[in-house]
């Protein structure tokens, strides 16, 4: 049996009829910037979480440097964020002139631990980063209190977890600004790059629009240095065809979860958490364990695809030498490499399910008696 990490194609194959359709429209219609597919995604996102403002751009990363920037952080100002997590988060606050200072994570659900947060605050601090990893919200409760008494922006790294929700809201309802990433292996993925930025402020979603336009507030007029960061027609008419199943998908993903944990709950590893006060969207189910890699060995050896997330923390990389602030981070230094994803995409069967189980429990068996 072969079951890869991750199968885009199934999804698409699901889809094909009303994907065609979709790409079909925007070919016919001639508009392949800013028309009428972006506005029909962002109205549909709107109703799907509450927000009041919708952006498009064109890739996670871009969400993240343009909130900062409607925001008004740079050159001087400190964020705060996690060392867990992908380089974007933390290339993003590089990329607007601020400094990037590290806290410690979670051990159980690898986010940003918030009773470290007051441990990092400093004059310059002007933003918090929480990042919802593998889609398991942060503690937003925690983190929306800590910023509103310090006068701090909250922006989410909401790349790996659309549709997620927190005390039974969405997670929408508890940041200034909110980061999407539509990369295609993402929940709602595009084919091809995407991104979108949520938020309920009404100055921050018009600087926003200028922005992702040049600086533009009218054609051929430029209030500032901007950017050409919007999302074409084509990924925004794909992802409207798919936002409809986003709620079945996550869904479908969090009964895999559960089922994989049942299955697991007495082997020697590390398992996701699924707290009742979130809604984890399980964009990466993750193993913890000492023998990482040869688990990946093992079950590449049998058809199984998994990944390594991450191996390596932020503070650790080679471009971020001298460029962070940080506290103790042992427990970042802890799970780098040794949190190993298995597939938990929506489309796995249950004889597929079945044979990844098997594998990870005959593994284990394995390694016990050695």
């Amino acid at each position: 049996m072969n079951i890869p990490l991750m199968d885009i194609q199934r999804q698409n194959r699901q889809l094909k009829k009303r994907l065609h359709e979709a790409v079909q429209r925007v070919l016919e219609s001639g508009t392949f910037i800013s028309g009428e597919e972006n506005r029909l995604l962002e109205a549909k996102m709107k109703r799907y979480t509450g927000a009041k403002h919708a952006i498009g751009v064109n890739s996670g990363t871009d969400a993240l440097i343009l909130s900062l920037r409607a925001c008004g952080i740079g050159r001087g100002d400190e964020v705060i964020t996690t060392p867990y997590t992908f380089y974007a988060t933390v290339e993003a606050i590089l990329q607007v002139g601020a400094l990037p200072v590290f806290v410690d994570i979670h051990d159980r659900t690898y986010n940003i631990d918030v009773e470290q947060l007051q441990l990092a605050l400093s004059e310059k601090t002007k933003a918090v980063i929480p990042v919802h990893l593998f889609g398991l919200p942060a503690n937003l409760q925690e983190i929306r209190a800590f910023a509103d008494r310090h006068n701090l922006v909250v922006i989410q790294d909401a790349c790996q977890a659309a549709g997620a929700a927190y005390h039974g809201q969405p997670i929408e309802a508890w940041g200034d600004l909110i980061c999407l990433s539509f990369y295609p292996t993402k929940n709602l993925g595009a084919c091809g790059d995407g991104g979108m930025i949520l938020t309920n402020n009404d100055e921050y979603a018009n600087r926003l629009r200028r922005l992702q336009t040049h600086g533009t507030y009218k054609k051929y007029h430029h209030a500032e240095v901007g950017y050409n960061s919007r999302l074409d027609e084509l990924q925004a008419a794909i992802l409207s065809v798919k936002i409809d199943y986003l709620p079945q998908w996550n869904q479908q993903r969090q009964k895999n979860a559960k089922q994989y944990n049942h299955a697991f709950k007495d082997l020697p590893i590390g398992l996701p958490v699924m707290p009742d006060d979130r809604d984890h969207v399980c964009h990466l189910y993750v193993l913890k364990t000492e023998k990482a890699p040869e688990l990946m060995n093992y079950l590449q050896e049998h058809g199984v695809g998994s990944g390594i997330y991450y191996p390596l923390p932020l503070h650790r990389q080679i471009a971020l030498k001298n460029k962070y602030k940080s506290l103790d981070l042992a427990r970042a230094e802890s799970a780098a490499g040794k949190t190993v994803a298995i597939p938990v995409y929506p489309e796995l069967t249950e004889d597929e399910k079945a044979f990844v189980i098997e594998k990870v429990k005959t593994f284990f068996t394995q390694e016990g008696r050695r």
